[in-house]
């Protein structure tokens, strides 16, 4: 059994199969902590699976907004020319939650809260929370990931 582990404390997601630690990313959850409430912008606790995966054709550095390539490639230029965007790039992993009342349905539905796994610029510090929710990656470790884990993986989100 393959799944995924997002330990909130030390900003790592890990890749386990079989019960044993396969590989280990650094990670960068929300800025705001933990929490599954509408609104909050806090990284969602529980047992979650991955809904969809997205934009696994495009390049490296692809910018999305609401899940769609916008066909910009990311650079510090577009940065500088959008500075409030929040940057969704590369590839995306849609999260569901699988706990009613805690990650699922109503106020704290992890799915319609638009919670993703995502790349993110390089420039970007990773090891600290830093996101409005959504769990960000290197984009070279995303690709690694996305190529590894299909559609339906279990993740467990610890604080």
């Amino acid at each position: 059994m393959m799944y995924l582990q997002v330990h909130v404390p030390t900003q790592k997601l890990y890749l386990i199969e079989h019960n044993k630690i396969k590989k280990e990313y650094l990670i960068s959850t929300a800025k705001n902590g933990v929490g599954e409430q509408y609104g909050s912008e806090k990284t969602p606790r529980g047992w979650h699976t991955i809904r969809a995966k997205i934009g696994g054709d495009e390049p490296i550095n692809t910018v999305f907004i609401k899940r769609r390539p916008t066909g910009e490639i990311y650079s510090p230029e577009l940065r500088k020319a959008n500075p409030t965007r929040d940057w969704i790039l590369t590839r995306i992993c849609w999260l569901n939650g699988l706990e009613s009342g805690k990650n699922r349905l109503g106020q704290v539905d992890t799915m319609r809260r638009y919670v993703y796994i995502h790349g993110t610029p390089d420039e970007n510090t990773m090891g600290v929370p830093g996101s409005r929710g959504c769990i960000r990656m290197w984009n070279s470790d995303l690709i690694e990931l996305f190529n590894k884990v299909p559609v339906g993986t279990k993740i467990l989100i610890l604080e």
